[in-house]
């Protein structure tokens, strides 16, 4: 099963990617996440970061999941200035973070979770990918120009 969301950011796509390809922002914007450990690659496909689960509450950690649990993170897709992927490990979900420059120096962000449909209902995912898109536009908004 997909859910997916969408937000137009106030700032430049590349104000946005730096904010995305920093490992230690993830925690930032990623519901669940309160910790994260890149290993030496850093931003790369096939690099294992190390995450620390948050605290409880459905769409945080799972339901399955304890707080303060870690997993581990395989980045998948990097495409610079447009695209970050990952799957994660222990919840085995898939997640894609997509940006698509607009007008008047803003930035489409498309937020893509991907899971068996039982996770996604029974653990209560499916308002992920909105928490994220809104967690990113919160971020921007401090910058963004009036």
């Amino acid at each position: 099963m997909r859910v997916e969301a969408r937000a137009l950011l106030l700032a430049p796509a590349e104000d946005v990617w730096r904010l995305l390809a920093e490992p230690y922002h993830l925690t930032d914007w990623w519901p669940g996440y309160q910790g994260v450990e890149p290993d030496r690659r850093g931003l790369a496909p096939g690099a294992r970061w190390r995450v620390v689960r948050g605290p409880t509450g459905v769409a945080t950690g799972g339901l399955l999941r304890r707080p303060g649990a870690t997993g581990t993170l395989v980045i998948g897709e990097v495409v610079e200035g447009r695209t970050l992927s990952w799957h994660d490990v222990e919840q085995r979900v898939d997640v894609r973070a997509s940006l698509h420059p607009a007008p008047g120096r803003r930035t489409e962000v498309e937020v893509v979770l991907e899971a068996p449909g039982w996770r996604i209902v029974l653990e209560g995912l499916k308002p992920v990918p909105r928490k994220a898109a809104r967690r990113l536009f919160d971020l921007c908004q401090t910058a963004a120009e009036l």
